[in-house]
Formats: structure tokens, sequence, C-alpha cells
């Protein structure tokens, strides 16, 4: 997929795109997951889960593992993750250099819930470029890697979505935006990307691949 036209809209992911949360968030998870007798490594567990939603997660875990989750389990795992924002979270290296830079409208669609989100890019000082253009799986039937949230966005931006370019570090997200009919740049510069992780992204949909945030103007000036 290529554009005839420069794209009118920039849709970015949040979690290990504008800022590098993931491997935070999998400690959290991992370790109440753990208390609840389901063993699983940070690396196994960024494979498998990485862009999906927290409540995804959770089906498969407890369909495999054989075990019911705590009611309370989410709200223990987000009340630990918001503790550990606070404390670790950062915006990836040269985000607002390159938000700065680019003319494009922008706008956030993320499968993080909404208080996740919104909690992320205040703590990173992210949130004035996007507010109130953020948009998440909770506001949407299905979350990545269905086409829902990324055309929720889109039409809330008044944008076709073969306007639309997504900028995403996970196969899910991928796979939604090209289900979308979006173009899809994916980002491999986040702590948890692996070797590997690119090949990932192109087998997916990505149409290319970018490790270095502020070569982001650079790319989109090529298109």
């Amino acid at each position: 997929m290529s554009f005839s036209k420069s794209p009118e809209l920039l849709i970015f992911d949040c979690d290990g795109v504008l800022v590098d949360s993931e491997l935070i968030a999998t400690r959290v998870h991992i370790e109440a997951l753990a208390k609840c007798g389901y063993i699983i490594s940070a690396e196994e567990y960024n494979d498998r889960f990485i862009g999906m939603t927290d409540q995804q997660s959770y089906s498969v875990i407890e369909s495999e593992g054989g075990l019911r989750l705590p009611e309370d389990h989410h709200e223990r795992v987000m009340a630990e993750v918001a503790n550990r924002y606070a404390r670790d979270l950062r915006a990836t290296s040269g985000v607002r250099q390159t938000l700065e830079a680019i003319n494009l409208r922008k706008c956030v669609a993320s499968n993080s819930d909404a208080a996740k989100l919104c909690l992320a890019l205040k703590v990173t000082d992210l949130h004035d470029f996007f507010w109130p253009h953020v948009f998440s799986a909770s506001q949407v039937a299905r979350g990545k890697p269905a086409p829902d949230l990324f055309l929720f966005a889109a039409q809330n931006m008044n944008t076709p979505a073969g306007s639309c370019l997504v900028i995403e570090d996970s196969v899910a997200g991928t796979q939604a935006a090209v289900a979308a009919g979006m173009m899809v740049i994916g980002f491999v510069g986040g702590s948890h990307c692996l070797a590997g992780h690119g090949d990932k992204l192109m087998e997916a949909g990505a149409t290319k691949l970018f490790s270095r945030m502020t070569a982001l103007p650079q790319i989109l000036a090529a298109l």
C-alpha cells in the first residue's frame, strides 16, 4: 500500500512508540500473574501479548492456564502501573522534537484503557501535543488487531482511512492498521524490541521500519 499523495493524518500508537512503557507494564503484569500461579517470562509475555488489550490477554491466560484471575486483578495491576509510571516512565527519545517538527494533524489510538493512556501522556508531558484527539480501545467494540479503533480515530478526525498513516510497534497494531486500509510504518526503537521484531512487523504489513524517532520527519517528507 502506498499513498498517491501525502497523508492527511498521522495516527500514533502510544505504548512503545510515544512512550517507552512496555517493559514497565510487562514487569507489573508478570509479577501479578505469578501471584495467581501463572508463570511467564518477560520475553514470552512481550512476544505474545504486546499490542493486545489487557482484557484480551487475560482471556487467553485464563483459558490456557485453566484459572480465573481475581475480580480486582486489573485494578491492582493498573494501580501498580500508575505507581511505576510516575517513577520510571519516560517519553521515547527524540519524540518531542519530532512532534514539534511535523506539521501534519496528529492523534493517538491505543489499546490501553483511557485512564492508563492519559496517565502515560501526562507523566511524559506529551498530553498537550494531542489532546483532545486521544482514542482508546475502551471506546470501541474490538481493540487491535481489529480495525475498529483506527477507523474510529479516522472518523472522529474527519479523515478518510486511506489518507491516514499509522506509526506502530506491535504486530496486532500493524494488522489493525492494514485491516483499516491505512498505511503503517513500524517503529522498532522501543526497549522491548528484540532482534527479529522488525521482520514480524513487515510480515504483518508495515511498509518500512525506523528505530530513531527523530528520523520520522524525513521519512514523511520522502513519501
